[in-house]
């Protein structure tokens, strides 16, 4: 079987109990790029027999590092992975027949994640179908150099695909909670380094603001207690962003006045 003319660009750090499933289901692709953050387990090995394209490279800031890993591409399209995702057949074969119709209409294409921590796939809490921005004409896209959360930039129209990318989060919520701690603290920084003002009144009114959005607006009802948690999480994301960039200011003033 003859394969698409994609770049599959993969981010890695530390997987090599997760990245060669994720390589099997790119698998189909005509390149498969792998960008590894200095890991100092066997994952650049795991990844050898799948690809001769691997680059190393220390992770700054997120958007700089999946920059980088988009120029190493040299297939027409580009697909974005992180090693904890997979491509479904689905949409492997959806993707393959997009691109064969592709008629010049769209620069790139969102593709639904589907999202499991553990075993438990995560529907409800704006967690499904959450596209994101994964498909791409090679040089047609990038994003902000930003170290959290990232914009996508690009200049164009942006199609939908149906097939699932499927995302094995964390291994269980322990996995996942020190996630989420990282990603405060990052989103603290992120805020000091923009120089932006955030008040505990404006937290709050975003925390209250995101559980209810999600919880009943993007039905994390239905997802039981997950969806509820998962609410709940996405509200306190910003009350502990706040928590630790108002303690990163006092240190920062501190070290400044002595």
């Amino acid at each position: 079987m003859e394969k698409a003319p994609v770049s599959v660009v993969i981010i890695a750090k530390n997987e090599e109990k997760r990245i060669e499933e994720c390589l099997k289901s790119a698998a189909w692709a005509r390149e498969i790029v792998v960008l590894d953050d200095m890991s100092t387990d066997k994952t650049v090995e795991k990844a050898r027999p799948f690809t001769d394209k691997i680059f190393q490279r220390a992770m700054d800031i997120e958007g700089r590092q999946r920059n980088f890993a988009y120029e190493k591409a040299t297939e027409e399209w580009v697909l974005s992975l992180d090693a904890d995702e997979r491509v479904s057949p689905e949409l492997a074969c959806e993707i393959a027949e997009t691109i064969r119709r592709d008629n010049g209409k769209f620069i790139c294409y969102a593709i639904p994640i589907k999202t499991f921590i553990g075993t438990e796939w995560v529907q409800g809490a704006g967690y499904y179908p959450a596209a994101k921005t994964r498909l791409f004409r090679r040089g047609k896209f990038r994003y902000e150099e930003a170290r959290v959360h990232p914009r996508a930039i690009y200049e164009g129209a942006c199609g939908l695909l149906k097939g699932d990318i499927l995302h094995y989060s964390c291994r269980d919520l322990e996995h996942w909670i020190a996630k989420f701690n990282r990603e405060t603290t990052l989103e603290a920084d992120k805020w000091i380094a923009d120089g932006r003002k955030v008040t505990l009144f404006s937290s709050l009114r975003k925390t209250a603001d995101r559980f209810l959005k999600n919880y009943f607006l993007k039905k994390g009802w239905r997802s039981g207690f997950m969806g509820f948690l998962m609410s709940v999480f996405h509200g306190l994301y910003q009350l502990f962003s706040y928590a630790k960039y108002r303690e990163m200011k006092k240190a920062r003033q501190k070290k400044g006045s002595s």
